[in-house]
């Protein structure tokens, strides 16, 4: 059962129990009413009846014909019975009424009053007291016209029930269709999604709604998964190239070396060059391992100086700014030494300093780096800028993604990796991380703390 003939049949069974609910409830009271308004009629009928049999010496002529009229416009002899004291009947021509026993008469003059019915005739008896004696006066009524009404009400209730039913149903069925269509395309365009085209999602509609809230939520998700499938394709690609370098240069070396005897100082040489390409597949792996259990490893953090690690990270680095023939110039204009203290992880937030630092270096293009230690709004604030090649506005978004490298790097050597371990590094750390950048005018990185 699909989703609009759920919707169709749960709305057409709630309206039927509403609907059998409120019509028993209209039944009743129906019934409840109709039923005391017959006893109130046959209630000032028997009184009336009491009145024109025993009042009649008390009354004038014309008095008494004005009751004799309402009388017989009311209700026929042979519904009225006027019992006397001794329970014998004196007038009307109910007889032989099984109905109306010895215990019947008693309750109507312990009661002054008592109706009741059965399945033919509704009854009505008062005790009148006469100077004539006390009588116990009853007058009924049949119950063909309240069987009927009841008959009336029941076949239209179940008429209103039947077609209310029927168009519960086609509307909800044509609602349903109407709610089921922003549905329908979903559908469809889900069904259109493929690795190629995850960047683009589905269309959002406006609707205000949770619909609309889903359909964004399934984008995130789409666009997740399209930056995954692009890691994956870097990754392949980066592995492919970067792997691929240093094992050729290792088999082509030991197949080139293989081919004559060598001096100890070739063999020293053959394995030097070797080690520096496993050193160099060591640490491409290190940094790929490191990169995927970032996210899953809780890590001992303790108070660490970001002074410190700058001054660490320059000492580490003088081989690079003697290769790039660069320099860097350190500023800290922080007065309260303990804004320089964070708590995180030192070896981590070491490592993500080191990589954006390096990075600067090897894309300054021979210009002086700056690194700027001040306090801003109360935080400590980290800017490092070059005036290097810089990165293009397209390729801002993309530039903190895992493997993604520029497209103006040119000769530069670099796997990809080192920015995208410093984002997660900063996101675990909560240190606030910005790149703003022109092609040709430099990068600058700013941090917060």
């Amino acid at each position: 059962m699909n989703l609009r003939t759920r919707l169709t049949t749960y709305s057409t069974i709630a309206f039927g129990i509403v609907f059998l609910a409120a019509s028993l409830l209209i039944f009743l009271a129906y019934f409840s009413k109709t039923q005391d308004s017959i006893y109130r009629a046959l209630k000032n009928t028997t009184l009336l009846s009491a009145i024109y049999y025993l009042e009649q010496d008390e009354l004038s002529q014309s008095e008494h014909s004005v009751i004799k009229e309402e009388f017989r416009a009311a209700i026929q002899s042979k519904n009225v019975a006027v019992f006397d004291e001794a329970n014998e009947l004196s007038y009307g021509s109910l007889l032989d009424d099984p109905i109306l026993t010895l215990e019947e008469l008693n309750i109507v003059r312990t009661e002054k009053s008592h109706h009741f019915k059965n399945k033919n005739y509704f009854y009505y008896g008062i005790y009148y007291p006469d100077n004539q004696g006390d009588f116990v006066v009853f007058t009924r009524e049949s119950t063909t016209d309240f069987i009927g009404q009841m008959q009336n009400l029941v076949f239209i209730l179940s008429l209103v029930l039947i077609g209310g039913l029927a168009a519960i149903y086609f509307l909800s069925r044509y609602i349903s269709n109407i709610a089921y269509k922003p549905i329908k395309n979903i559908v469809k365009q889900v069904n259109e999604v493929n690795y190629s085209n995850l960047e683009h999602g589905i269309e959002v509609p406006k609707s205000n709604d949770e619909l609309e809230e889903l359909i964004s939520t399934y984008n995130n998700l789409l666009t997740r998964l399209s930056e995954t499938f692009l890691i994956q394709k870097n990754f392949i690609n980066y592995v492919s190239h970067e792997f691929k370098t240093p094992l050729t240069a290792i088999s082509g070396n030991l197949e080139v070396f293989a081919q004559k005897e060598r001096t100890p100082a070739e063999y020293q040489q053959v394995a030097h060059d070797a080690l520096e390409n496993i050193y160099k597949i060591e640490n491409i792996l290190s940094n790929l391992l490191l990169l995927s259990g970032l996210k899953h490893t809780e890590r001992d953090r303790g108070l660490i100086r970001i002074d410190e690690l700058i001054w660490d990270i320059y000492e580490a680095l003088q081989e690079k700014l003697i290769e790039f023939k660069t320099m860097i110039h350190i500023d800290i204009e922080v007065e309260d030494f303990s804004k320089l203290e964070y708590k995180g992880n030192e070896t981590l937030i070491h490592l993500a300093l080191y990589n954006i630092t390096e990075n600067a270096i090897k894309y300054s293009n021979n210009n002086p780096i700056s690194i700027k230690l001040s306090v801003v709004n109360n935080q400590l604030q980290v800017i490092v800028k070059d005036q290097g090649e810089g990165i293009a506005e397209d390729e801002l978004a993309f530039i903190k993604q895992t493997f993604y490298r520029g497209k103006n790097v040119g000769t530069i050597k670099g796997s990809g990796i080192g920015l995208s371990l410093a984002t997660i590094i900063f996101e675990q750390h909560h240190i606030g991380f910005d790149i703003a950048s022109d092609l040709q005018q430099g990068t600058v990185i700013t941090l917060t703390f």
